[in-house]
């Protein structure tokens, strides 16, 4: 396997961590205000996720990064052509992180509203923001022959990749509420629980509807296997929380996730942009990639690095296993 090929399986790897873990870290955020009927409910659940959010989102640094080192037209043609999601997310971001560290500075319900309004339009936007950004890498843009943008400022906003936008989002809701119901305790795990056997198949939705679309459209006979992965293990995840198995429905939302990147860049491959306007002017993978001596010593950094990093994670994610009660 040559270096460029395997890079774009690393980067395929690196948003499936981003997606899996930033996921139920979205979910719990969008459903503050559903779950969270008062502050010992609100800092239970951003107990769950107070621990280790800022250690998800790294995985998106590193797949960006990843991207810029590994694939560099990829990366300008892509976060260029979609400039305005990637502004909204970034902010989005910044805004929810010092909304984490900022609404327990002061004893007011009016400060804590404020932070967590904030909190919860910072886990909707980069849900939103991110899906919209993997269908376009999929779906396409209208690219010139340099590889620029030929069409508005729009062009990623489109109803193809809204549907992809959705389908994460819709991911991230049930995968939050599943994880809620896997670290609290009594009402709260209840209510949870209760919540995503209730909305899951319809928020789930989406993205089989988006993979639907991209398998019909770009997909490979081989790609309709994760896509029946996904279908299959979406029905084992809400039938093993039905029975109060939770840490089961949540491994199975993972499969779900998984499925859906192996379709996804599946279908892609071996292009990592295509032109909605002309296909000439696609970009692959062979031409995107950098030179063979800069994914060499990229190779060499991420076998050092990467190990360090899950040991790292695992380590903390194994400190914070227990529940958390919002007495």
């Amino acid at each position: 396997m040559d270096l460029a090929t395997l890079w774009f399986l690393i980067i395929a790897l690196f948003w499936l961590g981003y997606l899996f873990l930033e996921g139920f870290d979205f979910g719990v955020g969008m459903l503050l205000p559903v779950l969270g009927r008062d502050e010992p409910r609100r800092r239970a659940l951003l107990g769950t996720i107070g621990p280790v959010w800022d250690a998800n989102e790294v995985w998106l640094i590193v797949a960006a990064g990843s991207m810029f080192a590994a694939f560099p037209a990829w990366y300008a043609a892509l976060f260029s052509g979609a400039y305005l999601v990637v502004v909204a997310v970034l902010l989005a971001l910044i805004g929810r992180g010092v909304a984490f560290e900022y609404r327990g500075k002061v004893d007011s319900a009016r400060w804590r509203h404020i932070w967590d309004a904030l909190i919860v339009l910072g886990s909707w936007v980069p849900a939103l923001g991110v899906g919209l950004l993997l269908a376009t890498t999929v779906l396409g843009l209208p690219l010139g022959p340099d590889g620029d943008r030929a069409g508005s400022v729009l062009a990623a906003i489109r109803w193809d990749t809204g549907l992809g936008a959705l389908a994460v989002a819709g991911y991230a809701l049930v995968h939050g509420a599943v994880f809620v119901a896997l670290k609290t305790e009594g009402e709260l795990r209840a209510r949870a629980r209760r919540l995503a056997l209730r909305f899951g198949p319809f928020a789930l939705l989406p993205l089989d509807g988006f993979l639907l679309l991209v398998q019909l459209r770009e997909g490979s006979p081989w790609t309709w296997i994760p896509v029946g992965v996904v279908a299959a293990a979406a029905v084992v995840a809400l039938s093993r929380l039905a029975r109060g198995r939770e840490g089961q429905a949540f491994a199975a939302l993972g499969v779900v996730i998984t499925g859906a990147v192996v379709a996804l860049f599946g279908a892609l491959y071996p292009g990592v942009l295509p032109s909605t306007a002309d296909s000439a002017n696609s970009l692959t993978v062979a031409g995107a990639a950098a030179s063979h001596y800069p994914l060499t010593v990229l190779t060499w950094l991420a076998a050092l690095a990467t190990p360090a990093v899950l040991v790292y994670q695992g380590w903390t994610y194994w400190v914070f296993r227990k529940r958390i009660s919002h007495a």
